[in-house]
This record gives structure tokens, sequence and C-alpha cells, in this order.
């Protein structure tokens, strides 16, 4: 049940039964500001070009941001949206009327949005959606309600309750009541900003930095490209050593300030609830302001990952895995920013509302067989033997790289130490709710996985696998990725695992003591209420009443 109580600019729907609303006026003075910005290059290209056209380029100056204001005032009269007890309506068009409608027991997710020119006006952008991707179909969006709108909005719809604007107009209005506390999870710390250069995120912003400056040199008629050849001219007069330095140096410069910068706009204020109704709540971001609102029901997991340069300075991001959430808006259900594997740890815990790290992402696992590190090594150190003898190859061929034999014979150790990391990194555990499995080298990951949430298996076997006597455990599940495996385990244990999650699945199968024939074995379905025909190694398994 969401408040009654509104704000002075808020449109009380409760005294406006089944009436649609237009978004907010001060929309009027947002949407010509925000589309300025792209004006900016033809309104130049107005005036310095029509220098020579009399007053002309000054009337093509002006016409333009009327253009706009007239294109704003359209919009807002013609855009107006609905919250009924049924369904969630949209209709905006002049000339072509359109007219959009979710359900309301499809909506999944209802984020808030506001850049900074929304924030000075106190508005703010709601998006609806249903979780069926990145699809127009299954998005709906408000850009320009109220702030106080759009949380109410937001409650209203995650709360599965019919619409005050649907209750008849006889009918007594609850009383209202302040609207319960949400319980706090995690916060930024300042610390936390010695991860932010161990990302890959500086690099990227430097590409885009220098990709952006090329054009607009470019467009300018300014020589960037002239002004970067005479400056490695310069440095050509110099060792290679200093100039490789050099470089090294600056890009090393550009990107840990390119990184700290993405991190602190990106994960400014942030912080991480719970509701009472144990929906997780999170809101980041300095300038443009955002907030994600994760169901409780629609948690299947969560997953803490260490990529290598963020796993050597002991940190770890967390994300959750959940459906209905659009990848690209949730940045991947990020809970937690780059902070110390302790607290990714405690947040996903916290997430999945466990009072033990040790029962999710934290657990201790179960080491595979011998066998699997083999498979590693093999898989590590025969391409780097390859290297190797390449190398040899071209050094005694070609004088000038006589000296890169002996600098290859050091990916033999480097080889060795991954497939070592790989195979002290991959694991499982079965915890009482809670599948987990960790894998990984150069980016280190741990999942756990809801046990009710798995709507499926499939059981895999490669030639090399039949070979060592291993196989792969696919755990299907409708949220994140939609299958997380447990590689290179044995049969039995990976027949021992589903008979402990979905017991009777396999009444009547039992692992083979000998790996199987060599010739390909048919694949059979199984549904998870199906005994009768016990499968063998490549079946696959569903619930057709699975949890979504």
């Amino acid at each position: 049940m969401t408040t009654q109580q509104h704000a002075p600019d808020s449109p009380d729907l409760s005294r406006q039964p089944g009436a649609w609303h237009r978004l907010d006026p001060r929309m009027l003075a947002v949407f010509p500001a925000k589309q300025l910005g792209t004006l900016i290059p033809v309104l130049a290209a107005v005036l310095i070009g029509g220098r020579d056209a009399g007053g002309w380029q000054l009337v093509g100056a002006v016409a333009a941001p009327i253009a706009l204001v007239l294109v704003g005032v359209l919009r807002w009269l013609t855009l107006r949206y609905r919250v009924g007890a049924e369904r969630v309506e949209l209709r905006r068009g002049l000339i072509a009327h359109q007219r959009r409608s979710l359900r309301r027991e499809l909506v999944r997710t209802v984020d808030l949005r506001a850049s900074p020119l929304h924030r000075l006006f106190g508005l703010t952008v709601v998006e609806i959606g249903t979780g069926t991707g990145t699809s127009k179909e299954g998005r709906l969006s408000l850009d320009g309600v109220t702030a106080r709108e759009g949380e109410r909005l937001r409650r209203e719809l995650l709360s599965r309750s019919p619409s005050t604007e649907d209750r008849p107009s006889t009918a007594k209005a609850p009383p209202a009541r302040p609207v319960p506390k949400e319980r706090p999870v995690a916060q930024l710390h300042l610390a936390w900003l010695r991860y932010a250069p161990l990302t890959a995120s500086g690099l990227a912003a430097i590409g885009a930095l220098v990709g952006t400056s090329f054009k607009v040199a470019n467009d300018a008629g300014v020589d960037l490209a002239g002004s970067v050849y005479r400056a490695g001219d310069q440095l050509s007069g110099t060792s290679l050593l200093a100039a490789g330095a050099v470089l090294v140096a600056t890009v090393l410069l550009l990107a840990t300030v390119g990184s700290l910068a993405i991190y602190i706009l990106g994960w400014w204020n942030y912080r991480l609830g719970l509701e009472p109704d144990d929906t997780l709540r999170l809101r980041r971001g300095l300038l443009t302001t955002r907030s994600l609102s994760i169901e409780q029901r629609r948690m299947r997991g969560a997953q803490v990952t260490q990529p290598l340069l963020l796993r050597l300075a002991g940190g770890a991001r967390c994300a959750a895995v959940t459906t209905g959430l659009d990848a690209k808006t949730s940045s991947g259900g990020s809970l937690l920013p780059p902070a110390p594997l302790a607290e990714a740890h405690r947040v996903a815990a916290s997430a999945l509302l466990l009072g033990d790290t040790s029962m999710g992402t934290a657990a201790i696992l179960v080491r595979h067989p011998p066998s699997a590190l083999r498979r590693r090594a093999a898989r590590a150190l025969l391409p780097a033997f390859g290297l190797v003898l390449v190398a040899w190859w071209l050094s005694e061929r070609v004088r000038e790289l006589s000296t890169i034999w002996p600098v290859a014979i050091l990916a033999l150790p480097l080889a060795a130490l991954l497939a070592a990391d790989r195979y002290r990194n991959l694991g499982h555990a079965l915890r009482p709710d809670y599948l987990v499995i960790g894998y990984g080298s150069l980016v280190r990951r741990r999942v756990a996985l809801q046990r009710r949430g798995i709507i499926g298996w499939r059981l895999r076997q490669s030639p090399l696998q039949r070979r060592a006597g291993l196989v792969t455990l696919d755990a299907v599940t409708a949220a994140g990725k939609g299958r997380y495996s447990v590689v290179d385990i044995s049969p039995a244990r990976a027949v021992e695992l589903v008979n402990r999650i979905n017991p009777g699945l396999l009444a009547n199968d039992r692992a083979p003591d000998t790996p199987p024939p060599r010739h390909r074995t048919r694949r059979r379905t199984a549904p998870l209420h199906n005994t009768t025909r016990p499968p063998t190694l490549g079946w696959t398994g569903e619930r057709p009443d699975g949890v979504d």
C-alpha cells in the first residue's frame, strides 16, 4: 500500500478516477534545452557560413529554437499516461496517434533516472519495463514527471496492488501513513576509489577521448594527427627505452584519471537498501542519478566477479542474478562498485537474505578431480610450447629476431601458473538453498544459484572429457545468462547433485563405473517429474512448471 500524501505539484490521482494525466509542465523548458545541444553545430554553420546572406542567417538561427519550443509544446499537449488496475497506458501523437500499454502483472522494473537538467527542474524519467530485453514493445518511458510522482509510481507498480485512480469515487480512501524506511545494506566509501584504476573503464575512456578529440579537431580544421606525428619525430631522437617509458607513463596517467572520473560519475552517492518487502533499492550517480529496484521474488542468485587486476588488489564486483532486468539500463544487475572482496560477499549475502556469507558466494568449494587439472595444464602448456617452437624457428632464419625465442620461453611458466590458478578457482558447493559454482582465472567468478530457481539440467561430454572420465553439468535458469556450468566433474558427482537438488528425477539412474561407449549417445528430454525412463549421459532435464 502506498502513501496518499502528495506534494503540491503532484497530481492527486485518487481524486481523478480513470483520468489521463499529462507530464509536468516544466518539461516545456526541459525538452527544448535538451535538444538545443544537438543544434549547436547547425547554428554555428548557419552563423559562420551565411555571412553574405544578409539577415537571413539571423532568421535561421532564431527559427530553430522556436521550432524546438513548438515541438515541445505539441509533445506535452498530446502525450498522456494512465495507471489502471490492470494496465499502464501511454498515448501520444497529433496526426499519427499511437497508444501503447503494458499489463501490470508483467511489469518487472520501474527505474528512475534524472539528468542534471531534470534535477534542476525537480523532474525525473520513469522507465517501466517487462524484462523482455531492450525491445521498445516491452518498455514505457515517462520523461518528465516530478520526483515525488516518480517515486509514487514506482511503489504503486511494484506493489501489485490495484491503482488508486481506478477506485470508485464513492470509496473511502485509506488513511495516510508514513512510508516505512528501508534498511541500509551498503554505501560508498572513499577508500574504494583505489580500485577504480584497476578496471578497464580507464582504457575505454582513453579510446573514447582520443576518438572524440580527433573528430572534433578534424571538423574544426585542426591537424591534430600532424601534431602527433611531429611529437613522434621528436621522441625518435631519444632512446627507445625513454620513449617507451614516456608513452607508458602517459597512458597510465590518462587511464587513471579516466577511470576515477567514470567511477565518481557513475557511483557517487551510492546507496543500497532493503525495503520492508525485501525489495532491493539501488541509488547512484553524481550528475545523472539512477534508481534501480529488484524484487526479492525475482532474485535467483548473486555473482561475485574478480578481474585479474582487481583480484590482485583484493577487490571484487557484485551483481544480481535475476529475471526481468534490462542489462543495458541496469548495468548487468550490478549491486556494488569495485570494492573489497569481503564487502562483495557481504552484499551478495544481504541481497539473498542470508545471515552468513558462507551460505552463499563465500562458501568453501569442493575440488574437482585431478584429471580436471591435467586438462587445464594441457590446454595452457600446448599453445605455449607451440609459441616457443615458432619463436625458435624465426630466430634461426631471421637474424633480427634471434633474441625472441629466449623471451618466448617465459610463456611456459606463465602457462603453468595459469593452469594451476584455473584449477584452484574451479569448484562447487551445495548449500541448503543455493548451488555455488566457482570458475575462471583472468576473471574469477563465484555464482550462488538458487536451487528452486533451477528449471532444467543438461549434461554434456566432449570427446576429450570422455577420455578423462569427466562431464559438464549445466544448471538452466530463467535469470542471468540462462545457464551456469559445473565444469569437469565426475559423472557420479553430477548425478548426485541433480538427485540432491531435485530428488526423484534420477531415481532409477546410476552413474557409470566406466566411461560410456565412444559412439554418439542419443539425447533424450526428461521432465523433472518423469522417472519412468532414466536418462543417460547426454540427457536434458526440464521442469515444465518451473519458476520463471
